[in-house]
């Protein structure tokens, strides 16, 4: 992966940041000496103060200038629409309730819907411009909404003993959240009003934020890290703010600096795996890979915190932006294809029916803000890709969602600008996110992501009743995208409600049904605080919410734009520990298939190839090929070619050459192509089934589609077995025939080694994975490992080798035949001549899963 100059920031250590925020915590220190000196630090401060109360003003309800703009027209009416609909339901409100239909006392969604109300109220009172409504600074809306404050406060936040029901997230972040933004907005009227009320609402937040340390952050808590602390301590900035409380503001931005630190997992800091990596992956939940949703919180965040630090002694430094910057290039734009943001990235939020296209929104609307504190060609890379993904998405981005009105502005300026659209990611690579367990491979015209899983990653997430039927979704699950497909119609909610959880694409599991967590005990989690278990317990969030796996190889090699990966399937540690006898007997756990898989990232294939494929236990075991989805009224073909050469519909037992999925109201395609192995299953169905199958809360829709799967199915208690395939995107009947003479061949394929030959590109990659030394071609490889070597037309070897168990402190290959001589090795590589060939070693220790490479001649 290639890094700008200013996003190589983004591998700035923990140590180097927190020294930057040690000034900064400084000021929050009360100073010695003669009091003029004293006296001008508290005028810096209370200039400092107004400078953030207009930023943050500025942010949220606009500018003048940015709201003169016609295209910010419609995001000021729908503040103004949705102010309107708010006092009306003020209006129609009832006994218990501060807005109609909104009862309070015992729902925290809806203490937490009635203060988002009053801010949105209040924000249509401080938006200026020529458009603005005529609630702008209108004192009797304006007192109105201090007064469901008091109401708020007096009956249903003060009192500590009958708050902080339900989810904490609500209690520390989300009403934290808007009355924070109240406080700013609504500033002077409160002074002139309430003057009591600021101080009183912060000393409340500070009390709920009972997870921190006397009432502040506490970088040693699990619950004040990645995405949830930016949030908290963004919130204590804009508190410090409304009470001219220099300290907080001070003490605040110094905590969110740590989440600027790539995260060490060989030196973590306060025990944080939270963060982004240096790889690019972001964690979240200490175990999920989540780039594409609290990733993104934390995007929108610390991008809102550089805007609002602007112009004031706080800024630590303009260094920021260049990590940011870094975060963009190496962690979201391969995530992000047209316009859509892969489902490898989003855990429990994959089951909603605003993503994907809404996710990239959020990510845009920072790249819009971060390119305006960007300079030079930073910042034209930064406006090159908003213009790229107003290009390629096939649902254009809606300004008026953005949260601040000067970002619709700027927005506009962009597409306006000379500035070239550009991707920030490469149209063809390959990227190793091995620190969170997943794989992209992107070429023009398609991407493949992949969902893996380990001892260190999480399987699935599970959470609020949200992705109910989660399972297999880190045991090699992969999303195929298609160049100008909608994805909404071809992955999002509609994908897991209408395909079967072990039906998955690329997942291989037990053919058996499952229950649900509210199936199995009737809540929203296992409830068993005598066990530990509680909503948000550790033992919750390890066994219910976020199961890592058993297995510790998964992982692979990336040598240019081709990747090798490899995964060794096992069950999750709630299995492990339910077998183990230290989990309650009631809890239920669920035993995986076991399988050692294989994909070979090329040019136009993906080659998948599985070994000791089957089940322990004597189930029935699915290993499907792909899982596609159509409305009910496209056209979907599906043609075929028998070995022999007959043509066929991919129906029958005679053994299949290459089968070919086409949609030709799409006018996309896939093929597939059987290298070895069983004959595989195909069908094509229609299937009708309700949104809420994976998410409780979704709208009661249910949604028809046709349902095209390819698996190979084994039967219970049949012995375990091998296959391998390719996945061919975009093929025609043409190409799919071709292969009937190359150039794919698999060179090995057991438990042991799995290895193929790509003869047009001169390339063989192989994963090994038990201990020992395995030969493929005419490399000799000492296990684990993922190694891929490619022989250029002009006589020079490439090689790249990888630690697939992140535990290995080295690796050797050797490659028999001629020795070779090193033109480039990266550090840790070492090249020396053996008797019949050239031996490469390589440094492991400590590497994370990176690759090593070396060029020879």
């Amino acid at each position: 992966m290639e890094f700008s100059r200013r996003s190589v920031l983004s591998m700035i250590p923990a140590a180097t940041l927190l020294a930057v925020a040690e000034p900064l915590r400084a000021r929050a220190t009360p100073r010695s000496g003669p009091a003029a000196a004293g006296d001008a630090t508290a005028a810096g401060a209370a200039s400092d103060h107004a400078v953030l109360i207009g930023n943050i003003v500025a942010i949220f309800a606009g500018t003048a200038e940015s709201n003169a703009r016609p295209e910010v027209r419609a995001k000021l009416a729908s503040i103004e629409s949705t102010a309107r609909a708010h006092l009306t339901a003020m209006d129609g409100a009832g006994e218990g309730e501060l807005f109609k239909g909104v009862p309070l006392g015992t729902s925290d969604p809806n203490l937490n819907k009635s203060f988002q109300n009053l801010y949105e109220i209040a924000l249509a009172t401080r938006t200026p411009g020529p458009a603005a409504s005529d609630l702008r600074d209108d004192v009797t809306v304006q007192r109105r909404i201090i007064d469901g404050l008091v109401r708020l406060h007096d009956d249903y936040y003060r009192d500590q003993s009958k708050g902080y029901y339900g989810n904490w997230f609500h209690w520390e972040i989300g009403i934290s959240t808007h009355v924070s933004k109240i406080l700013v907005l609504l500033k002077d009227a409160l002074a002139a009003y309430r003057p009591e009320l600021p101080a009183a609402y912060v000393a409340s937040m500070d009390a709920y934020l009972r997870n921190g340390k006397d009432g502040d952050v506490d970088l040693d808590s699990r619950f004040h890290t990645g995405a949830n602390l930016a949030d908290i301590t963004t919130n204590r900035i804009l508190q410090g703010a409304a009470l001219g409380d220099d300290a907080r503001v001070t003490k605040a931005v110094a905590d969110q600096l740590t989440v600027f630190a790539t995260i060490d997992p060989y030196d973590l800091r306060h025990g944080v795996t939270d963060g982004f990596y240096a790889d690019g992956s972001f964690i979240q939940h200490s175990s999920v890979a989540y780039t594409g949703s609290y990733g993104k919180g934390l995007l929108t965040r610390v991008v809102q915190t550089v805007k609002i630090l602007d112009g004031t002694a706080y800024v630590p430094g303009d260094d920021l932006v260049g990590v940011v910057q870094g975060w963009l290039v190496g962690g979201f734009a391969p995530l992000i294809f047209e316009g859509w943001m892969m489902e490898i990235v989003k855990g429990r939020s994959v089951s909603r029916t605003t993503t994907g296209y809404a996710d990239v929104a959020a990510v845009v609307e920072a790249v819009v803000d971060l390119s305006g504190h960007a300079t030079g060609a930073d910042a034209e890379a930064l406006e090159g890709y908003v213009k790229y993904v107003r290009q390629t998405s096939r649902t254009a981005i809606d300004p008026t969602r953005f949260v601040s009105p000067v970002s619709v502005a700027r927005h506009a300026e962009i597409l306006a600008s000379p500035a070239p659209p550009k991707d920030l990611a490469a149209a063809e690579c390959t990227v190793a996110f091995n620190a969170m367990d997943k794989t992209v491979h992107r070429r023009p015209g398609y991407a493949f992501a992949l969902a893996r899983s380990s001892q260190r990653i999480s399987k699935y997430e599970y959470m609020s009743g949200e992705n109910l039927m989660p399972w297999f979704q880190g045991d090699g699950a992969h999303y195929l995208y298609l160049s100008g497909e909608d994805q909404s119609q071809a992955f999002g909610v509609d994908y897991f409600t209408a395909v079967p959880p072990h039906r998955l694409a690329g997942v291989t599991a037990p053919a058996e049904e499952r229950r649900t967590v509210p199936e199995l005990y009737g809540t929203l989690w296992y409830d068993n605080p005598e066990r530990g278990f509680t909503s948000s317990s550790e033992s919750q969030n390890t066994y219910v919410y976020f199961p890592c796996g058993t297995n510790t190889l998964s992982g692979g090699a990336v040598l240019g734009a081709y990747g090798a990966v490899g995964l060794v399937l096992g069950d999750d540690v709630a299995y492990a520990a339910k077998q183990a006898g230290t989990l309650p007997d009631d809890f239920v756990a669920y035993r995986g298939a076991r399988g050692t898989k294989s994909w070979f990232l090329l040019d136009e294939e993906v080659v998948v190839l599985a070994a000791g494929v089957g089940d322990p236990a004597g189930r029935a075991v699915t290993s499907t090929i792909d899982a596609r989805i159509a409305d009910a009224s496209e056209a979907v073909t599906l043609t075929g070619q028998l070995r022999d050469g007959t043509p066929c519909s991919g129906t029958g037992t005679a053994p299949l050459a290459w089968l070919r999925y086409a949609n030709a109201d799409r006018n996309t395609a896939v093929g597939y192509v059987f290298l070895s192995g069983r004959q595989p299953t195909v069908a094509l169905d229609t299937v009708t089934r309700n949104r809420r199958v994976v998410r409780l809360s979704n709208p009661d829709t249910p949604v028809t589609k046709q349902l095209f799967t390819l698996s190979r199915d084994q039967a219970p208690a049949e012995p375990l077995t091998s296959m391998a395939h390719a996945l061919v995107p975009n093929a025609s009947e043409h190409r799919l025939r071709s292969y009937a003479r190359g150039p794919l061949s698999v060179l090995a394929n057991t438990p042991r080694v799995q290895a193929v030959k790509h003869g047009r590109l001169g390339l063989v990659a192989a994963n090994t994975f038990v201990p020992g030394t395995h030969h493929a071609e005419r490399l000799s490889i000492d296990g684990p490992a993922s190694v891929i070597l490619r022989r250029s037309r002009s006589g020079t070897v490439s090689i790249a080798v990888s630690d697939p168990t992140m535990e290995r402190p080295t690796i050797s290959v050797t490659l028999h035949g001629r020795t070779l001589k090193p033109l480039s090795t990266d550090d840790g590589v070492h090249i020396r001549h053996v008797p019949g060939g050239t031996r490469i070693d390589v440094t492991t220790h400590q590497a994370y899963g990176r690759s090593f490479r070396a060029t020879l001649r």
